[in-house]
């Protein structure tokens, strides 16, 4: 692993239903495996006070703040953000059926870009998460994701969810690689490379390149550990992920 990615932090979607159930054990769980970092979206935020007492009780900094930035109050977004210390606020899901045209990718930059041009005065960046679908969906001879990046402000980053990137047909050694300076931050989760959410498993447990996806991306400041869905004990998951790419930092800094 790279000596730059000197950041691990865990997707609280991950454990959302735990943190429904009991939000201050839940996020003391997580610490306990050995996390000091999360990403944490802005509906979890809007719970109210407890949870940034929560995560401060815990000793958990927020890397990445994630929010839809699509017809959004983006100041209140931003203002969420600030509080609780994130530099970057990452639209984590723009769903796949408003990818079906190049005029699609154009709306979806110009959202992106007004984004982009309010955060900047809040010191934030503004980021692109992936899914299958913008590798599946190709105009005129290139991704719907590379489009979004020809036509998106040069601030405007990608955290590149690689396990995504293979299930849409592509090389996401490739992608993390061509995309170069703009991938600044990844999700990582493993397993068989199928659309089948619950068979979903920890890094290292299934076919994803991850040595060869993090030696691609010298430049990638932090990655999360990041489940849609999980068929076993979510916190053994997280966990066994925590372990493997855990063994990878120390390696690269030794």
């Amino acid at each position: 692993m790279p000596a730059s990615l000197n950041s691990l932090s865990l997707q609280l979607y991950s454990v959302r239903n735990a943190l429904d159930e009991d939000l201050a054990g839940t996020l003391a769980r997580v610490a306990e495996i050995g996390y000091r970092q999360v990403e944490c979206s802005y509906k979890l935020y809007s719970r109210g006070p407890e949870v940034a007492a929560a995560l401060r009780d815990n000793g958990l900094s927020v890397a990445t703040f994630t929010s839809s930035l699509v017809d959004t109050d983006h100041e209140a977004i931003f203002a969420a953000a600030v509080s609780l210390g994130a530099t970057a606020v990452i639209d984590t899901y723009i769903p796949e059926e408003f990818w079906t045209s190049e005029g699609d990718v154009d709306r979806i930059a110009g959202h992106l870009n007004r984004a982009a041009a309010g955060a900047a005065a809040h010191g934030l960046r503004v980021g692109y998460h992936n899914h299958w679908w913008e590798l599946e969906r190709q105009f005129r001879g290139k991704t719907a994701l590379e489009l979004l990046v020809d036509k998106v402000r040069p601030e405007v980053v990608l955290e590149i969810d690689a396990y995504w990137v293979a299930v849409g047909g592509a090389d996401p050694v490739a992608v993390v690689r061509d995309f170069g300076d703009r991938v600044r931050f990844l999700h990582l989760k493993d397993g068989p490379i199928s659309r089948d959410n619950l068979q979903q498993r920890p890094a290292g447990q299934g076919r994803l390149p991850i040595d060869a996806i993090l030696a691609a991306a010298p430049q990638v400041e932090a990655g999360a550990v990041e489940f849609d869905e999980y068929a076993g004990d979510i916190f053994e998951g997280i966990a066994a992920s925590h372990a493997f790419l855990s063994q990878r930092l120390a390696g690269a800094a030794a």
